[in-house]
């Protein structure tokens, strides 16, 4: 794998599990009691951006060491999923 297709992977690894990440741990506003004015309350209350990129960073790496297993070591790929589209012709 070049390392172009390496990293466009785990890009997409990345960028997915950033969203899931985001909401982990957020305390928002409402939840401190103090609402800055001209926000809503359902705003982070305290935005830890480098907690999020470091938790991130970890697990699509782990994801990211998973796949690259299956795929180089036991040779399971995308053509090994069930076919759940009939094929038509």
């Amino acid at each position: 794998m070049s390392f172009l297709s390496f990293f466009a992977v785990y890009f997409i690894i990345w960028w997915i599990t950033l969203f899931a990440v985001l909401p982990l741990g957020m305390r928002s506003q409402g939840d401190e009691g103090d609402v800055t004015l001209g926000t809503v309350e359902s705003a982070p209350a305290q935005f830890r951006a480098g907690r999020v990129l470091l938790l991130t960073t970890l697990i699509s790496a782990a994801i990211y060491a998973a796949w690259f297993a299956a795929s180089n070591y036991f040779g399971i790929s995308l053509g090994n999923l069930p076919r759940i589209v009939p094929e038509f012709g």
